[in-house]
């Protein structure tokens, strides 16, 4: 898995050859070129600086973890997901119809309806990110 994961990363996010890359990890390219074909496994320090350059954690090139970053929210899409949420929450307000038990929604109640919204149209968002996402755009 780890040879497989090292050259798709290798091909899909940069345009370095297997040269290059035996470059930036001062080794020799014939030993890099052994890494992405299985046949030997780099050392930690050489795994971790992999890791490092392509940002995904040593259980992603060992196949352990999905690659998850590409469906995760920036802080535009956080923003946008606060000023729906606050808008929703307006117009509850407005229409009257925000009501515990009879009695109008406190301040702190309409907060913790505001971060319940948010957080669940943040999972929504990430959720339609993951399913939605073409592949070539994922990374």
């Amino acid at each position: 898995m780890f040879a497989k994961t090292i050259s798709e990363l290798r091909k899909t996010r940069t345009k370095m050859t297997q040269t290059d890359m035996a470059k930036f990890l001062g080794i020799a390219k014939t030993t890099y070129a052994s890494y992405e074909q299985g046949k030997r496994m780099p050392d930690i320090d050489i795994q971790k600086k992999i890791a490092d350059y392509y940002n995904v954690s040593l259980d992603y090139l060992h196949g352990r973890l999905e690659d998850e970053k590409y469906f995760k929210l920036n802080n535009n899409e956080k923003k946008d997901i606060a000023l729906q949420a606050d808008k929703l929450l307006e117009g509850i307000e407005t229409g009257d119809s925000l009501n515990f038990y009879g009695e109008p929604a406190t301040e702190e109640q309409k907060e913790r309806i505001r971060v319940a919204l948010r957080t669940a149209m943040e999972m929504n968002k990430e959720e339609a990110k993951k399913k939605f996402t073409r592949k070539d755009y994922r990374n």
